[in-house]
């Protein structure tokens, strides 16, 4: 991977990553993550799913604007498809928006341009996939950004939210990394067109998505 892509996977990155917890703040509301092996098993199954659909977006769009770079309605309609809950595309489509803005500074390419035009707020992998395009990177790059970003900010978050050590939370993170590298190659083997992209569900995160949209008080946005 270019060095140049670690930028796009630094969680510095000013796209406004920081305000979502990926689900987990509802989660932690719930009580279904309490500690450090609750949030394992809250990031592997995130990864699983969500992660699995993300990646594979992501990689779709980075092929897309390696080669093509138009038509990026649909794809962004198979972002959609795939992310039934309206809360989730909400926070989707407002941190793709915020990425596109950061991608489009960072590394200016005519993709980023076409998608900045063609899709008003486009969901957050279909920028990721363009923006690691633009920085040089693979499919295989894309996807693998992607995966490890739907693991890392819900695990920041957790830190934040529950008081867990940021040891044994990255500790975590290192022993999830063969399943990350894993989860991006299956994602960016799906080459049967982009209807046939993965579409694994997580309907739990659907439903604490809408209960966190509804709550009264939150830290997060999604």
């Amino acid at each position: 991977m270019k060095a140049t892509l670690l930028l796009l996977a630094d969680s510095r990155l000013p796209a406004g990553g920081h305000a979502h917890s990926g689900g987990l703040e509802p989660a932690v509301t719930a009580g279904a993550v309490e500690d450090v092996a609750g949030l394992a098993d809250f990031l592997r199954g995130r990864l699983a799913t969500t992660g699995l659909v993300a990646a594979a977006l992501a990689a779709a769009a980075c092929a897309h604007a390696l080669i093509d770079g138009r038509s990026w309605e649909r794809l962004d309609a198979e972002a959609d498809a795939r992310t039934p809950s309206p809360a989730q595309r909400h926070a989707s489509r407002a941190q793709g928006r915020s990425l596109l803005r950061a991608a489009r500074t960072t590394w200016p390419h005519p993709a980023l341009d076409t998608l900045a035009t063609a899709v008003r707020e486009p969901h957050h992998p279909i920028v990721q996939g363009a923006a690691a395009a633009a920085g040089g990177g693979t499919p295989l790059d894309a996807a693998t950004i992607t995966a490890h970003g739907t693991i890392t900010g819900p695990a920041s978050a957790a830190v934040r939210l529950l008081g867990l050590d940021p040891l044994a939370v990255h500790r975590t993170l290192a022993e999830l990394a063969a399943d990350v590298d894993a989860i991006a190659a299956e994602a960016t083997g799906a080459s049967d067109g982009w209807a046939a992209l993965p579409a694994p569900s997580a309907p739990v995160l659907d439903l604490y998505a809408e209960l966190h949209l509804r709550a009264d008080l939150r830290n997060f946005e999604s």
